[in-house]
């Protein structure tokens, strides 16, 4: 499956503390069906897409340390 993000309004989290090196978010689809995630220094580059449920359990494992080096 594709998603268009051509028209995605991107933003990037108010608690970041350095504006270039961060990720950005999008809502796609019909109502935000999906959630888009790119790397602020490439716009043009691959985004990662998520539905609903694996957002919340990608912002979960993120929040729990789970993708921290060992």
């Amino acid at each position: 499956m594709t998603i268009d993000l051509s028209n995605a309004e991107w933003f990037k989290s108010s608690k970041s503390p350095n504006a270039s090196e961060c990720v950005e978010v999008a809502f796609a689809g019909t109502g935000g069906d999906y959630i888009g995630v790119r790397d602020s220094k490439d716009p043009t580059g691959p985004a990662l897409v998520f539905d609903p449920s694996g957002w919340d359990a990608f912002v979960a494992a993120v929040r729990s340390g789970g993708f921290d080096p060992a």
